[in-house]
């Protein structure tokens, strides 16, 4: 079984229990192969949890959730040292987020402390506690949930949290058809029970190995970084994209040309994602708001404004 159709097996497997969000499941692939992490932004009860843990399955992980509240500690995230009188020694106690696939749901329902609890770990998968640094295990990819801020209760994340997820996701109602589809395939059980594994932790870190050769055209390059440049300058926006953000846009679009069965990105991968991958690292100043202005507008006008390479994209 080659890359693509790997990749397609999991969209496929996703689709068992999500019923038609398969853009939702082809994105959340891409930033597991990509190796990023997936903030879902949405109301409560359509479906955010149930992806996260159709995807675990779907890849043989090991699944951890973390239920944030206002009274969540650091240590609750990350782990405690507890003291053994036996040995006369303190033992760590991994938390919640040593795992392969970590639900952190409801993420905005905590403070900004512990918010931050996920920082060293999502960014370099190693935890520090007491002074020693943790190693966490490899796939690490967190999912996490958040309410809309408009919610009573919510913290709004930090802008340095919301750089370290590669994507933002909604996944929005389903239609009526669709809504009638869920109830038939819960009508006995729930369709996560049964959905077994079609891919091992081995071959999905050979994957994670493989998206890093698909080829990135110098002039791609250059449409990211004028891309990311032109949200720093835009007289709109008062914080624009940060080098991290042009690698990000890079590494989906190479993970989304291995879905498509491409080995080289083209303008149109970029073009497809730079909503999901810009849109929460831009911060609007008060008079984008004033004037209605949103950020997805001015990712739109950003893109329509850019030279799209059109030197012909072939394998070296």
């Amino acid at each position: 079984m080659g890359n693509l159709e790997k990749l397609q097996s999991i969209v496929h497997n996703m689709e068992k229990v999500m019923v038609g969000k398969k853009t939702i499941a082809e994105l959340c692939v891409v930033a597991l192969v990509a190796q990023g992490h997936v903030l879902l932004e949405d109301v409560p009860g359509v479906g955010k949890t149930m992806m996260v843990r159709a995807l675990a399955k779907s890849v043989s992980a090991n699944f951890k959730r973390i239920q944030f509240t206002p009274d969540l500690l650091p240590s609750d995230v990350i782990g405690v040292s507890i003291y053994n009188p036996k040995d006369m020694e303190f033992h760590f106690r991994p938390g919640p987020i040593m795992g392969n696939i970590v639900l952190a749901d409801e993420i905005n329902r905590t403070s900004p402390k512990t918010q931050s609890a996920l920082l060293e770990g999502m960014e370099e998968a190693s935890v520090t506690m007491d002074g020693e640094t943790m190693m966490i295990p490899k796939p690490f990819f967190v999912m996490a949930t958040q309410n809309p801020i408009e919610y009573e209760g919510t913290y709004p994340l930090p802008e340095a949290q919301l750089d370290r997820f590669l994507m933002k996701l909604r996944i929005g109602y389903p239609t009526q058809a669709e809504e009638m589809e869920v109830l038939k395939r819960a009508e006995k059980s729930s369709p996560i029970e049964s959905l077994e594994a079609i891919m091992t932790l081995d071959e999905l870190l050979a994957l994670q190995a493989d998206v890093k050769d698909i080829q990135v055209d110098e002039t791609i390059k250059n449409y990211i970084v004028d891309l990311a440049n032109k949200t720093r300058n835009d007289s709109y926006v008062y914080l624009g994209v940060s080098p991290r953000g042009s690698l990000a846009l890079m590494r989906a679009a190479q993970s989304y040309a291995m879905l498509q069965g491409r080995d080289f990105v083209t303008p149109d991968d970029v073009q497809y994602l730079v909503k999901y991958v810009f849109g929460h690292r831009i911060i609007l100043r008060a008079e984008a708001k004033y004037d209605g202005i949103t950020v997805e507008e001015i990712i739109a006008r950003i893109v329509a404004k850019t030279t799209v390479p059109i030197k012909r994209l072939v394998k070296q």
